[in-house]
């Protein structure tokens, strides 16, 4: 999959491929649930049909991201399911052939919805053009699938929007996916996307204080925006083709005074350098909340009673 990085290199891509008529689509993709995938599946199906390649417009940083930051350069970016390099290598799963990352900032903020249209999606050879069934764009998000419509039928381009894709009687939703990750609810969190919530980041070094206490840790590299799961998880993890069960800590680890969020696994019944490998990590089910012990002796019982837990839960989730 090819990745456009920002709108300065839109002439380098149609230089490259000049020709190549275009299915597209735009969102967050946050997570990339079912509703995103029904409309992946439709501009692969629309691209069979006008001999095309597939293309998907995303903004980073997310609109919610940039205007919590707008109102107060302290506060607090809302959670999301996956950080944007997730998100490509999900579109490169699902058989995406280009990927256009725009950069959400002051100056795509104030274009209208004409500008978007005539700046954006007339720079490339658009022939089909699929949008979620709640889209709206522009500034103050005036612009809506009628006007996409009035365009697509002067430039003879399909426009389309999706029906909703309900799950118990209900719309899957990104907001709808963070809320039951929150609430540990891992079930309906799969149920939604289609698959179990990973997450997967490259191994990288630490403090080695698990080692003092004889509990190793794999620290995974974690993106600056924030997750929306925290506190201590029985987990299955995935490196190179193997499983190996273990228990997760996602937090600031307060007891030894941490203040960035960090990510640290302990494999069970493994003992090998990992650095720099990449792991992925699948949340089963949550035991505690993260807390602060007076002193690492106190932090070490509980360490040991929560891989008791985290043994126990998954010998289960396996038996049934």
């Amino acid at each position: 999959m090819y990745l456009i990085r920002g709108q300065n290199n839109l002439e380098l891509f149609r230089s490259r491929y000049p020709k190549n008529k275009l299915c597209g689509t735009i969102g967050n993709f946050d997570g990339l649930h079912l509703g995103h995938q029904a409309i992946l599946e439709k501009i692969k199906k629309n691209s069979k049909k006008y001999n095309a390649k597939t293309i998907v417009f995303f903004t980073e940083p997310h609109a919610a991201e940039y205007f919590a930051k707008i109102r107060d350069e302290n506060s607090e970016m809302p959670p999301r399911i996956c950080p944007w390099r997730e998100k490509v290598k999900l579109l490169r799963k699902y058989g995406i052939d280009f990927a256009f990352f725009l950069k959400f900032n002051n100056s795509l903020r104030t274009m209208t919805p004409e500008n978007f249209i005539s700046e954006i999606l007339e720079s490339i050879n658009l022939v089909s053009f699929t949008v979620g069934d709640d889209f709206r764009f522009g500034q103050n998000r005036e612009g809506d699938i009628d006007l996409l419509r009035d365009w697509g039928f002067k430039n003879n381009i399909l426009i389309e929007n999706t029906e909703t894709i309900l799950f118990d009687n209900e719309r899957i939703s990104s907001t709808r996916i963070r809320n039951a990750l929150s609430e540990n609810n891992f079930g309906l969190a799969e149920s939604l996307l289609g698959r179990p919530y990973t997450f997967s980041g490259k191994v990288v070094h630490g403090q080695h204080l698990g080692r003092t206490i004889d509990v190793p840790t794999a620290n995974i590299w974690l993106p600056k925006q924030k997750l929306p799961i925290n506190g201590v998880y029985a987990v299955e993890c995935l490196l190179n083709d193997r499983e190996i069960q273990g228990i997760a800590n996602m937090g600031v680890r307060p007891t030894i005074g941490g203040i960035s969020p960090v990510l640290e696994i302990h494999l069970f019944d493994f003992n090998k350098d990992i650095y720099s490998e990449i792991l992925t990590v699948k949340f089963i089910k949550k035991i505690r909340d993260e807390k602060k012990f007076d002193n690492l002796d106190m932090l070490k019982l509980q360490i040991q009673e929560d891989i008791s837990i985290a043994k126990n839960i998954l010998n289960n989730a396996h038996d049934s």
